[in-house]
């Protein structure tokens, strides 16, 4: 028996993402699926409701997303936001007004019948987010009306015999001053458990994987980063010693990373192949200054070096740690999906013989930090910014160099050294310095030198989509400069970067 569950049919909305997150912050599960998505691919006895979702088409279009009738006769209670609602009235009869205009931002909304199931403790007047186009001009039959703006006659409406209820504006974005307690009075028709949290999804992770590996034997490319972390102590506390970690030590890895990890393992028991291939990726690199080829390169060696460990394990599954926001984004569904081929090693020819395992798909990344904190997980790994696979090799401009990667490796762990002591590095999503392809000349005692620039990057983020750049206090970037140019031998220049994402994308290659 799977835990209750609310689904969410994912009719384009941007905003389709945050349904999920504001359920699960109310301790609801909700999981995403695709537009055509059938009564048959979405029942069973832990649903408990069905959102629907927003999306730009209009329902007056030839060939905008419908609804499968069937869904409507499952019995569960259907909440439609936004087009779900224009849906519903629809497919019921109602009439639609198509809006040569949208209507986009805050609005207030006048609630007509504050006993309504959606109004619950709710005041008569509501600030919400509206963005739409068309709207609902009249409910169809049996359905009461129980909001209105002064251009949208049916704000809201509800079937309570059905237990339909419909919206015209977004409850999941913030703008929406009471949006989590509409989600909540929703929930609460659903008669769902509120339960959803960390200890639940382990006690759940633990019995699925233990039904599909049975008693193969997995192996997991532990990197260091949360996301594989994470996956690997699961899986772990499911199926111990058939799991074997292999950390593949590239060469273009931060300062001291292998050390990092082996201390954060240590308490843990596991099996963990520590390969040191920093001189096959090297070589590899010898010479080369493109950044397409250097990741090529990167991908070809570690697939190489990763493969070699799995034969000689006699592995029957691969574990990867996808998480939720990659499976929307490959496919926008809740059901198989492929991963982008950046984001891990998976589908590729070598592997197509292993049986994925990817335990942290349903999560977004707040809520595996908080499943890495109860599997006892050190905070600093729990805390980790991302790092990119090719790794130090693509914040090397041009040739990659043991020279030039020990220079990088010594001025990013100051700079992170300092931020940790600062109190920056919690409130920054990446940070890091890029060894510029740049000599300039500098003064050292009374000696000109003629070094390389580095260049700091420090970026707050919310999914990584978009980032800006961080307004880190100058007294802490004078401490972090004079450090890397006192420290360091091969920088005697330092310089901060102040560009968004976009134009500027937050890595440098």
């Amino acid at each position: 028996m799977h835990h209750e569950r609310i689904a969410i049919l994912d009719y384009g909305s941007q905003f389709t993402r945050l349904i999920t997150r504001r359920l699960r912050d109310l301790g609801a599960f909700g999981l995403v699926y695709g537009p055509a998505a059938t009564a048959q691919e979405i029942q069973g006895a832990d649903l408990k409701g069905i959102i629907l979702s927003g999306g730009p088409k209009s329902v007056l279009e030839a060939g905008a997303p419908d609804l499968d009738p069937a869904i409507l006769e499952l019995g569960v209670p259907i909440l439609g936001v936004c087009y779900g609602q224009q849906l519903l009235a629809r497919n019921a009869g109602g009439l639609i007004h198509r809006s040569a205009h949208r209507e986009y931002g805050k609005a207030l909304i006048q609630v007509q019948d504050l006993d309504s199931v959606l109004f619950q403790g709710l005041d008569p007047e509501q600030q919400v987010w509206m963005s739409h186009g068309d709207h609902v001009e009249q409910a169809p039959a049996g359905f009461t009306v129980t909001a209105r703006t002064p251009g949208v006659p049916v704000a809201a409406m509800e079937n309570r015999a059905l237990r339909q209820f419909a919206i015209q504006f977004h409850p999941e974005v913030s703008h929406t001053t009471h949006g989590a307690t509409i989600l909540r009075n929703f929930l609460h028709v659903c008669a769902m458990k509120l339960d959803w949290n960390a200890g639940h999804f382990i006690e759940e992770k633990l019995k699925d994987i233990r039904a599909q590996v049975g008693d193969g034997r997995v192996v997991l490319g532990l990197s260091g980063g949360v996301d594989s972390s994470v996956a690997a102590l699961l899986l772990h506390r499911a199926i111990g010693n058939q799991l074997t970690c292999v950390f593949v030590d590239t060469g273009v890895m931060r300062k001291d990373e292998k050390l990092q990890v082996q201390e954060a393992f240590a308490p843990f028991d596991m099996q963990i192949r520590w390969m040191d291939a920093g001189a096959e990726f090297l070589g590899g690199l010898a010479g080369v200054a493109d950044p397409e080829a250097k990741r090529k390169i990167i991908g070809r060696i570690f697939i190489d070096v990763f493969d070699r460990e799995a034969q000689q394990l006699q592995a029957d599954f691969l574990a990867q740690g996808t998480l939720y926001p990659d499976v929307i984004e490959s496919s926008g569904v809740g059901g198989a999906v492929l991963v982008k081929s950046h984001h891990n090693v998976g589908g590729l020819p070598a592997f197509m013989k292993l049986k994925l395992v990817e335990p942290l798909r349903e999560l977004f990344k707040d809520e595996v930090r908080r499943v890495g904190l109860a599997l006892g997980l050190p905070e600093d790994m729990v805390w980790r910014h991302p790092f990119p696979g090719p790794g130090l090799a693509v914040r090397i401009p041009g040739c990659v160099t043991e020279d030039r990667v020990r220079i990088l490796q010594n001025a990013d762990a100051i700079f992170i050294e300092e931020l940790k002591s600062a109190g920056w590095y919690r409130n920054t999503s990446q940070c890091f310095a890029v060894l510029l392809p740049v000599m300039t000349v500098g003064i050292m005692g009374d000696e000109r030198t003629y070094e390389n620039m580095c260049a700091l990057r420090a970026v707050t983020s919310e999914d990584f989509m978009t980032a800006d750049w961080a307004r880190l206090p100058h007294e802490l970037l004078e401490k972090v400069a004079q450090r890397i140019v006192n420290e360091v031998k091969g920088i005697n220049r330092v310089v901060f970067d102040i560009t968004s994402k976009p134009p500027a994308t937050i890595e440098y290659e």
